[in-house]
This record gives C-alpha cells, structure tokens and sequence, in this order.
C-alpha cells in the first residue's frame, strides 16, 4: 500500500458514466486541479454488496458536500458499460440507481495500483505463464485531496468493511478550517466547535477546556 497523504495525487485519465448515465470518454481529476478539493474513493465491485451501500450514503450527503465546494467521485476496476447497467438497476433490486455524481472505470487497473489501492498484481510462474497474486479488484479507499491536488487524508478498508461518510465529511470541515483559519482541528472536532492555535500554549488552552 502507498502513503499518498502530502503527495501529488496520481493523474490519470480515463472513461467514466456521469449524471447517472452519461458516458465520458476521457475523465480527470485535473479538472477540479485550482477549483475544488476532490473527495475521490474506489469501491471493489459492481452489483456486489455492501458497495450500493457505500454509494448511496455518499449520494444522501452529496449535498453537503457540494455545499462545501467538495466534488465527490467513485471509481471501481468495472467498464464503463458495468457501470451503466448497475445504475439503470433500480435500488429495490440491488442497483444505484440514482447515483449522480461521476463513477470512473478503472479497467486497466492503473488508477487503482497508482492509488495503492489494488488487490494482488500479475507475476511470472516458473513456467513464465501470467499469474494474478489477488482478485486484482480495489479495496475500498479514500481520498480527500485538495485544491492544489495534494493528498491531505487517505483511508483504506479491506471489502468487508464499509466507510463512515460521516467521518469523510468531517475531514473536508477539518481541511476546510485548517486552510480558512489556520487552526489545527483535535481529536472528534466538529464543523462549529473551537478548534486550536498550532502551539504550546494553543494545545494547553484547549486542554484546560476540554
């Protein structure tokens, strides 16, 4: 796995479905490079499981982050084509539709092993034959990446293990306030509560209070 958090975030471009059934033949993060921070997260598979459920708790809370000017986008190791069907399904059957926001296809599995997120990688056998060491699909990974498209916080489950979108939205309130008032945000900090000056005496401040 790579420690992304203070680098670069990896480029990359690639098909996508957008708005719920439009297709994009060459989708970039770089376009939200000097314009918005980029709540990006990789989910295993298509008409699996706990995925459609990690995808509609960020649909419910899209708002909030639109909000905050934060675009949210998911990409999987799935086509395009995959995509497309599993967001024509309806929710009461297993599908999302209703999912809005940009779903990347990440079918060479590049942006996936560029991220760190990609399950197993291709080896030689000792009889040179092409093997996969894993189910070569994404574990499930986070990323919120900001204006300048630097990596400021990562996170990265194994597949049974859904995210907490709450926690993701905290992070974007936390970088948010951080950027906008140059305090340091402590443990279970909340959008609204006090934060800290970045010093001896900030930290003792607050620790008198809390």
């Amino acid at each position: 796995m790579s420690i992304l958090v203070g680098k670069k975030a990896p480029l990359f471009s690639a098909q996508a479905v957008i708005n719920g059934g439009e297709f994009v033949k060459e989708f970039s993060l770089e376009q939200f490079i000097g314009e918005k921070p980029v709540l990006f997260f990789f989910y295993p598979k298509d008409f699996t499981f706990v995925c459609p459920t990690e995808l509609f708790a960020f649909q419910n809370k899209l708002a909030e982050f639109e909000s905050r000017g934060c675009a949210v986008v998911a990409c999987s190791t799935d086509t395009e084509q995959s995509h497309w069907g599993w967001l024509k399904m309806p929710k009461s059957e297993g599908g999302i539709k209703g999912i809005t926001y940009p779903i990347v296809a990440d079918t060479d599995k590049t942006i996936s092993a560029n991220f760190g997120v990609l399950c197993g990688n291709y080896e030689l056998d000792e009889n040179e034959n092409m093997v996969a060491t894993g189910p070569m699909i994404s574990f499930r990974g986070l990323f919120l990446i900001d204006k300048k498209g630097i990596v400021q916080h990562q996170l990265i489950n194994n597949f049974p293990l859904g995210r907490n979108v709450d926690e993701a939205l905290r992070m974007v309130d936390a970088l948010q306030h951080f950027e906008e008032n140059g305090e340091v945000c402590p443990a279970n900090w909340k959008k609204g509560e006090v934060a800290m000056k970045e010093s001896h005496e900030g930290v003792a401040n607050y620790l008198s209070k809390h």
